[in-house]
């Protein structure tokens, strides 16, 4: 009987992938220990093969460890199982233990030894075992030298990976293949890397598809594309390979025709193109693709639901959004964490701080960024005090905040005017959190300061800042300048803001505007002249309104629309309206040298208040009009849309570049405190 048992354990050891679970591995152990076969190194050498298989690598250790002299194969077993079970360091520990053994390590030992410490990302012991490999002559062989090549390109050593393939006598193709794929880790010379592709023999689909992403990931379209041409075969990784890069890059409507002509399409095909539309701000066409990817019965993962929220999140597309939660909901992947943070956070961009709240309580399990989700929604809509209401409940709940958790509620702090509460902030992010703060919580603190009248203290934050000051930083001392009139000290934020490189005229059309309201009309005239002379311009403004789940974009003065004719009437019946109510424009915000009856002409085309006239022809009487604007709403479109609300009872909801105004009944939820 015992006989037998031995037999058929040996037999099923022979092939250790036919062993399927746990159970049956001990049973077979069981058998091992019985029948005196664990002191047998072929049978214990194969048990660890089952182990690594199955990831049970204790079982492993305990027969390892009841063998009086397991032998080099034994030895090596056992390291190559805790390293491709990604146990890198009990691999080195055996190592370390295996090298003061009468054998000691082989040509079978180091590679696996080298991919451990590649894992461990340890570059000196990497280097200090290949120096070792010179000492014990096994430098060139094939397999060892396959590794290091693996192990220098991981770090980004091009040349010493080359110099390793160089020196191998013989080289496989998986030596070339991996040779080749150190230099896609890093940037390197492409016509290296070409001259090596080139040189290669045999060159199967994954080296074509590696040197075709080394030239995406350059942003050598072009010549992927000559490449891709030139394959002899091509399966449908490399065509997808080739759509991700147009995507990627923005070359959309040559990915729309590439895609439309592939032989097949895959889920990875389609979220390329949704991608790449969405990036490309086509949010209209990425819900068509959408639709036409489900009439195909491709079923959209979680990359598919995340990037189209995250489009209705940078448009405002609530209704489209409300239709994808709807059909997560219907589809079961509510449940998941990543869909339902971008929930919140498409809600709380589209102003819906309702339905981002119902998502949010109903999350089973909150991460630190689903948290962050909420708390950056709540402080972009203004409740600042539910915000820090958040913080604190985050913080009972033993979830550690996080630079982008700090920054949300700084921000909350600015919109409010919070200055105690910021700075207390700010100052517990290294004492209480030990986060470093980063320039963007810098210029939440400058602005706080500023909003709030205290320059100096601003400014001299600037001076002590620990981390250079970027655009933003100088931008907000510029801009509570402007608030305070302080022309000094604005001349000042200026004159850092000229020293760095940006494209934004703004500022210098709030400096304009500075001088302008002091009086100053020279200066104001000389930095008019300055951005003439730059051709610096004003970022063009446009906005955005979603009506029947359709986007519509206008710019200043928009001329080309179908019913282009009803907005203007509409606008002109708002402008009638203003007069009545004694409203002036804020001429002020005009850049142009104009009459005062052209600046207003000029103030009351702005792309938010066309959108908003859009909405007001378009949508049902009672329903709420949202617009998102990617720069800041000026001060005049700001008094208008209060007038609005009241005038027509509707609710208005703009988001600008900074946060949202919730315009109800004549008045807005930034108190005007913006």
């Amino acid at each position: 009987m015992e006989t037998r048992q031995k037999q058929l354990a040996l037999s099923l050891l022979k092939t250790p992938h036919s062993i399927k679970c746990a159970k049956h591995l001990r049973s077979i152990h069981v058998v091992l220990l019985r029948t005196g076969l664990h002191h047998s190194s072929f049978a214990v050498g194969n048990f660890v093969s089952c182990c690594a298989n199955l990831g049970l690598m204790y079982y492993a250790t305990q027969l390892f460890d009841k063998m009086p002299e397991p032998n080099s194969f034994v030895w090596n077993t056992l390291i190559r199982g805790f390293q491709q079970n990604h146990e890198p360091k009990k691999a080195m520990d055996l190592f370390d233990r295996m090298r003061i053994e009468p054998d000691g390590p082989d040509r079978f030992t180091y590679p696996f030894v080298v991919r451990s410490c590649t894992e461990l990302m340890e570059h000196l012991r990497g280097v200090c075992i290949h120096g070792l490999l010179f000492k014990v002559g096994l430098e060139l062989d094939t397999f060892i030298g396959t590794s290091l090549i693996e192990f220098y390109g991981s770090f980004g050593d091009t040349k010493a990976a080359r110099r390793v393939f160089d020196e191998l006598p013989t080289k496989d193709k998986v030596a070339w293949t991996i040779m080749l794929s150190s230099c896609v880790n890093k940037d390197t010379d492409l016509k290296e890397t070409r001259k090596l592709f080139d040189q290669m023999p045999g060159k199967d689909l994954v080296v074509w598809n590696i040197m075709i992403f080394q030239y995406i990931k350059a942003g050598d379209i072009q010549n992927a594309k000559v490449l891709f041409n030139l394959a002899p075969v091509k399966d449908l990784l490399m065509y997808n390979t080739l759509l991700g890069g147009y995507a990627r890059y923005c070359e959309v409507n040559i990915m729309l025709d590439f895609f439309h002509k592939m032989p097949t399409k895959d889920l990875v095909s389609w979220n390329s193109v949704i991608s790449g539309l969405v990036r490309d701000k086509r949010i209209n066409e990425a819900i068509t693709h959408f639709h036409q990817m489900q009439s195909e019965n491709i079923h959209p993962n979680e990359i598919t639901l995340v990037t189209l929220l995250s489009a209705c999140a940078q448009v405002g597309a609530l209704d489209t959004g409300r239709w994808l939660h709807s059909y997560i909901n219907r589809n079961n992947s509510s449940s998941n964490l990543v869909v339902s943070t971008s929930l919140v956070d498409m809600y709380s961009k589209c102003g819906d701080l309702d339905s981002a709240r119902q998502v949010f309580d109903k999350m089973p399990n909150r991460d630190v960024v689903a948290w962050n989700a909420m708390i950056m929604g709540f402080s972009m809509n203004g409740r600042s005090k539910t915000t820090l209401q958040l913080f604190t409940r985050m913080k009972r709940e033993q979830v550690k905040p996080n630079e982008i958790t700090i920054l949300g509620v700084l921000c909350a702090c600015v919109h409010a005017g919070l200055v105690k509460e910021g700075q207390k902030l700010f100052d517990s992010m290294d004492q209480e959190h030990g986060l470093e703060p980063r320039v963007e919580h810098y210029g939440c603190m400058v602005d706080l300061l500023g909003r709030s009248g205290l320059l100096n203290e601003a400014y001299s934050l600037i001076q002590s800042m620990r981390v250079e000051p970027h655009v933003g930083v100088w931008g907000a001392l510029l801009g509570a300048c402007k608030l305070h009139k302080n022309v000094e000290l604005a001349e000042t934020a200026m004159s850092h803001l000229n020293e760095l490189e940006h494209e934004d005229g703004g500022y210098l059309t709030i400096m304009s505007n500075i001088y302008a309201n002091v009086g100053r009309w020279d200066d104001v005239y000389r930095v008019r002249e300055l951005m003439k002379e730059k051709g610096i311009g004003k970022l063009r403004g446009c906005s955005s309104i979603e009506v029947n789940g359709v986007i519509y974009e206008f710019g200043a003065g928009e001329k080309v629309h179908e019913r282009v004719e009803e907005i203007y009437e509409m606008i002109d019946e708002i402008s009638g309206g203003l007069g009545v109510v004694g409203h002036v424009g804020r001429r002020s915000e005009v850049f142009f040298d104009v009459e005062d009856e052209e600046k207003d002409e000029v103030l009351m085309y702005h792309s938010e208040k066309m959108a908003v006239a859009f909405g007001l022809i378009s949508m049902e009487k009672g329903s709420v009009i949202r617009v998102v604007k990617n720069l800041r709403i000026c001060g005049d479109c700001h008094d208008v849309m209060k007038v609005i609300s009241k005038m027509y009872e509707r609710e208005i909801v703009v988001r600008d570049r900074s946060r949202f105004h919730h315009f109800k009944n004549g008045c807005c939820s930034c108190g005007d405190y913006w």
